[in-house]
């Protein structure tokens, strides 16, 4: 396993940790298809949450919220839509797609951000 993917599987464990400490519940991780790929699934009430992860170890050049641009949420759109009809066929649950944003050391105290509802699909 690369150091990259080592370190995205750590920031994911942390998003998860968090979110499910904030009362969501974990359906899946890593969720692909031929569309792409998405970090976590999660499940706050009767919401379906698409999320995506994102991580930098230093914020000088930006937040990692940042980096969700508009090509990589319509990368996200596309696949959520697979993935809801692979699973709930033509009955889809409320939904929403969130991004956790990490910062700092991982093994330290790193910055957690969740935004909710942080674009729609």
């Amino acid at each position: 396993m690369t150091e990259k993917k080592r370190t995205g599987n750590q920031a994911e464990n942390l998003a998860r940790q968090h979110l499910t400490k904030a009362g969501l519940n974990f359906c899946v991780a890593n969720f692909q298809c031929k569309t792409g790929e998405i970090d976590l699934v999660m499940k706050d009430g009767s919401t379906l949450v698409f999320v995506e992860v994102r991580y930098r170890a230093d914020t000088e050049l930006g937040s990692p919220l940042e980096t969700v641009t508009s090509s990589k949420q319509r990368k996200l759109i596309r696949t959520a839509s697979f993935f809801l009809q692979q699973h709930f066929g033509d009955r889809w649950p409320s939904c929403r797609f969130d991004v956790v944003g990490i910062s700092g050391p991982l093994d330290g105290a790193p910055t957690i951000d969740w935004v909710k509802a942080a674009f729609y699909g």
